[in-house]
């Protein structure tokens, strides 16, 4: 059986057939969704033994995805250019630890907010969106990103500057402390598969429709009655809530923020998990997020040489396919099974 596509076909209309399959398993039209609950499972019980430094791991993996499928779904379904994800994630990280440790608001309640925040922001710094395209709305992006990161730096007063903020506590669950690192990671397992399962929905809504069709064709999609303007400005928005989500859960993982990982320097890595994970594909961010995160770590064995053989694979793995690791399973896939997709 294969995972449904959640694309249409190169041409954009909302009416076109949908691609084939993104990943060997599941069914038809839930395939997805079935995936999604089954990794959900599996990761609940994968970190049994594995220690805290293993569980963190896969929890910051599970965070990171989450913020790749904000940009995964401003990118790869409504092909628009961001360079700032790693900044709506700052965001999201420092509202969550304010609001938390200095006005005692509870960590839903911050959670919450950081969403609604960084959607407001990307309505805000999407107006740009409607008045350029293409390279130009990346310098844009580009250009927030760097003010945000110097703003996190040097508002000593509200960020902390380089000092950061510490002793941020983690969230109760019904009464249940998550402080440890294996009830704080099947919190995050929850909380990661509401997100995507939410995204699941989006895509295969009408909205979805309408973002592809504004990927692949504007004007065709704008003589089918689709606002262009405010689908640009819908898309990039949730895209950047998503990432204000991350935040929201990096902070209480790591107990402590700076400005370091929300840098101009982690957008572009967030982008790369983005093409190596397979832009456009539902599935694409966690296996993106899985070569960015999980991979390094797996390399270590190689001492300080680790990062060069890490950037090497990524090389060789744009080279071989450039649709990624998700687009390279989808081929051999139909290889395997004789069926062969649309392409993109």
């Amino acid at each position: 059986m294969t995972v449904q596509a959640t694309r249409p076909a190169t041409g954009g209309g909302l009416d076109s057939s949908p691609r084939l399959a993104r990943l060997p398993l599941g069914g038809t039209f839930d395939g997805a969704f079935l995936t999604l609950l089954a990794g959900a499972v599996l990761l609940w019980f994968a970190p049994v033994g594995m220690g805290r430094y293993g569980t963190y791991v896969l929890s910051l993996w599970l965070v990171m995805s989450i913020a790749v499928m904000g940009l995964n779904l401003t990118l790869g379904y409504a092909g628009l250019k961001s360079l700032a994800q790693a900044a709506f994630m700052g965001l999201g990280a420092y509202t969550t630890a304010i609001l938390t440790t200095k006005y005692g608001v509870s960590w839903y309640a911050a959670f919450g907010l950081s969403g609604l925040f960084t959607f407001a922001v990307g309505i805000v710094l999407g107006f740009p969106a409607l008045r350029v395209k293409a390279h130009y709305l990346a310098f844009v992006t580009l250009a927030f990103s760097t003010l945000i990161w110097l703003v996190l730096r040097n508002e000593q007063w509200l960020t902390g500057g380089v000092f950061g903020i510490s002793n941020i506590n983690r969230p109760d669950f019904f009464g249940i402390k998550l402080f440890g690192a294996l009830e704080f990671h099947r919190f995050v397992v929850v909380v990661t598969l509401i997100l995507a399962v939410a995204l699941w929905w989006l895509i295969r809504s009408p909205w979805g429709r309408a973002f592809t069709a504004l990927r692949e064709n504007p004007i065709r999609a704008a003589s089918l009655g689709i606002d262009t303007r405010a689908y640009t400005l819908l898309a990039f928005a949730i895209g950047s809530a998503y990432a204000g989500f991350a935040g929201a859960l990096y902070a209480p993982l790591v107990e402590f923020i700076d400005p370091s990982p929300f840098s101009l320097s982690q957008s572009f890595f967030l982008l790369l998990m983005v093409v190596a994970g397979g832009s456009g594909y539902l599935l694409g961010p966690f296996v993106g997020a899985l070569l960015g995160v999980v991979l390094p770590e797996w390399l270590r064995f190689a001492g300080s040489l680790y990062l060069i053989i890490f950037a090497a694979i990524v090389m060789l793995l744009l080279i071989a396919c450039p649709q990624g690791v998700s687009g390279l399973m989808e081929r051999g896939w139909a290889k395997l099974t004789g069926k062969r997709g649309d392409g993109r």
